[in-house]
């Protein structure tokens, strides 16, 4: 790692979201011994709750420039909640639904309205959310998981939004969205059975594989959606 991340600054300022989840929390370890990491709990802060993400921009804006913001959160399924991934259409509850919606698309948007503009304007600045490869709409060939994959559809075009909007008074900052791959964790459990041999990774080594990835996109990149092996997934 002693080179990971090279392009920021030296002792550059990160924010991680989700920091409890398997993923989050390795960014956070990998981050640590590279700069100025602050870790976000669900306990700290709700992502859907916009006056409670205006309060911390505001402290987080006080304490200077941020350089790299990771939003790590995410939601699949949660059996306490009666969220589960659909195998068919008969089986959509609206209520389920909005809340995938909510976790993996409105979240990311007010993250986006609060946080952007406190990224640096003079240095490397990236904005990258836990996006998934479900989420492509040309790349679906098996159906399925409406909720996830409209709600991560939703949250790439919030990236690209954001990016375009963004470009327009500050080119050099970065916004894009990441597919961890399958990362053996809370969110994956339920559904790595099918994982080929090789392609189940553990949290820290997406986590190197994603940072990796941010570090060496550019201004051009922004909008896109990358894999873990920094190949683009298509729209």
């Amino acid at each position: 790692m002693a080179d990971m991340l090279a392009s920021f600054p030296t002792d550059f300022r990160a924010l991680v979201f989700g920091a409890r989840g398997g993923l989050g929390a390795a960014f956070v370890a990998a981050l640590q011994s590279r700069c100025q990491v602050t870790a976000l709990t669900h306990a700290d802060i709700d992502i859907c709750d916009e006056a409670a993400l205006a309060v911390l921009a505001e402290q987080e804006k006080a304490r200077g420039p941020l350089h790299l913001i990771i939003n790590a959160t995410g939601l699949l399924h949660d059996a306490a909640a009666g969220v589960q991934p659909e195998k068919a259409l008969k089986q959509i509850n609206a209520e389920a639904m909005a809340q995938v919606l909510a976790v993996n698309a409105v979240g990311p948007a007010l993250i986006a309205k609060y946080f952007l503009p406190l990224l640096a304007r003079e240095e490397k600045a990236v904005m990258a959310h836990l996006s998934a490869r479900v989420g492509s709409i040309s790349d679906n060939r098996m159906g399925g998981w409406t909720s996830y994959r409209a709600a991560k559809a939703a949250q790439n075009m919030v990236v690209k939004n954001a990016a375009i909007e963004t470009a327009r008074r500050d080119k050099q900052k970065i916004i894009i969205g990441l597919h961890p791959g399958t990362v053996d964790s809370d969110l994956s459990a339920p559904f790595q059975g099918n994982v080929a041999e090789g392609k189940l990774f553990t949290p820290p080594q997406s986590a190197g594989y994603l940072l990796q990835v941010i570090d060496t996109v550019t201004p051009p990149d922004s909008g896109k959606v990358f894999a873990w092996d920094g190949q683009e997934v298509p729209a």
